[in-house]
């Protein structure tokens, strides 16, 4: 894969990546994959994403962590990625799109995805 390349985690793994989010990556190498986080390098384990040459235009819909409690009654059992700042938002059940309250971006919601099924 050459050219820009974008990824988000795919396993439920503890580290600085936000859910659902896409960060653009700068370099895959065997077992890791650096990405770009707040403009700063990060690594990875490259098992642990997915990474595709094009990030989806459409909000991720993630499982609420276990561990999350203090979120739950914010952003409901599930909430939405922004695909184009990262924002979470509550999504509301079935709407086909979206509107971020931060950028103002206006997405469809990717229901049919089963993001960390099971998160």
């Amino acid at each position: 894969m050459t050219g820009m390349r974008w990824a988000r985690l795919q396993e439920d793994v503890d580290c600085k990546l936000r859910r659902g989010a896409w960060y653009r990556v700068t370099k895959v190498t065997g077992l890791e994959a650096t990405v770009e986080v707040n403009r700063r390098p990060l690594a990875v384990p490259s098992y642990a994403v997915e990474i595709v040459a094009t990030p989806p235009r459409a909000w991720s819909v993630v499982p609420l962590p276990r561990r999350a409690s203090r979120l739950a009654a914010e952003l409901g059992n599930r909430y939405g990625v922004c695909p184009n700042c990262r924002h979470r938002a509550r999504l509301e059940q079935r709407a086909r799109a979206m509107t971020c309250t931060r950028c103002q971006g206006r997405f469809a919601i990717a229901w049919d995805e089963n993001y960390l099924a099971g998160g």
